[in-house]
């Protein structure tokens, strides 16, 4: 069909594009470890599905101190997923003794 991508012949060299600049994939090492300077960033309601809470809770324990709010440059919260998954495995291991 018109507009549809050419699916047949060579495929297009690696540009590198998606690759840090030790060659190895952007957002991680070769044993698949994130980077923390490439560490996924969440939003305040993405978080707050994680625990089953309202995104204004999530607000809340930054400001206590549970969790880093970055800013961005909006002014709006976001989380490190590493933190967040770290708090996570906490808040279960707590919930099951």
């Amino acid at each position: 069909m018109a507009g549809d991508a050419q699916t047949t012949g060579p495929r297009p060299a690696d540009t590198g594009a998606a690759r840090g600049q030790d060659g190895t994939a952007a957002g991680g090492d070769e044993a698949g470890q994130k980077r923390p300077d490439t560490d996924r960033l969440l939003t305040p309601a993405e978080v707050a599905s994680m625990f089953r809470v309202d995104p204004k809770t999530v607000t809340r324990w930054a400001r206590d101190g549970r969790l880093t709010a970055v800013r961005t440059l909006g002014g709006h919260r976001r989380y490190l997923e590493s933190e967040v998954l770290a708090l996570l495995r906490a808040a279960r291991s707590a919930g099951s003794q």
